[in-house]
């Protein structure tokens, strides 16, 4: 059983001991939270200009530190104080530190500055470039800021079903097996069951497949992680 089934996620040890697996973000859903961001900047500047054209030469110079702080302000405060914009907010993406926790002011700063180069040559053409060949969809901000974008985990749907079942595996399983497995349990919650069942089939030999295949996963989870 490959490790790599659950390949967008980055798993991180906290200074507990406990790992924590956090699904990094792809280009795609980064884009459309930027354009709903820029689409929010552009129209506040839009509504705003209405008012400060009554104001002459003072209107101007108004407007222009206005756009500058939207422009640039806007992104950075949003993610040192809450770890994400209003687009990313809209997606359910967040900002963290490459070791899960929150970002601070140094971080938000950087990654956000060193946007002017993740856009040349155009485009945001090295940032995309960066974002596809990193292995979490980092762009050159993130790198050198020691950032990273993920999917804010949702909690698991109501009426989720607990499973207190316990199996040992058929057979002695690979220290990255074993946490593939684990990884499986805290995932699959939150996963439709055709999902489930989709993960469940690629390991058919351990599991079994299908619905009684999640099940045995769950149970061999908890046999894993010490619950018998």
């Amino acid at each position: 059983m490959s490790a790599t089934m659950l390949d967008t996620y980055r798993e991180v040890i906290t200074p507990e001991g406990v790992p924590l697996h956090l699904p990094a973000a792809g280009p795609v859903p980064r884009a459309l939270a930027w354009l709903v961001d820029f689409m929010v900047r552009i129209g506040a500047l839009m509504v705003l200009s209405i008012p400060l054209a009554f104001l002459g030469g003072f209107g101007q110079g108004l407007y222009l530190a206005l756009m500058f702080l939207l422009m640039w302000a806007y992104t950075i405060v949003q993610e040192a104080l809450w770890g994400r914009t209003l687009g990313k907010r809209a997606f359910g993406l967040r900002v963290v530190a490459h070791d899960g926790a929150p970002i601070g002011w140094m971080a938000a700063i950087t990654r956000n500055l060193l946007r002017t180069v993740d856009m040349l040559p155009f485009g945001y053409a090295l940032g995309l470039l960066s974002s596809l060949f990193d292995p979490h969809g980092r762009r050159l901000g993130d790198l050198v800021a020691g950032t990273v974008v993920i999917h804010d985990s949702a909690p698991p749907p109501p009426g989720a079903l607990a499973i207190d079942s316990v199996l040992a595996p058929p057979h002695p399983l690979q220290p990255a097996e074993q946490a593939a497995v684990v990884a499986f349990a805290e995932r699959a919650p939150r996963l439709s069951v055709p999902r489930q069942q989709e993960l469940a089939s690629l390991v058919a030999p351990l599991s079994g497949g299908g619905q009684v295949g999640v099940l045995r996963l769950y149970a061999m989870a908890n046999w894993l992680l010490g619950r018998r």
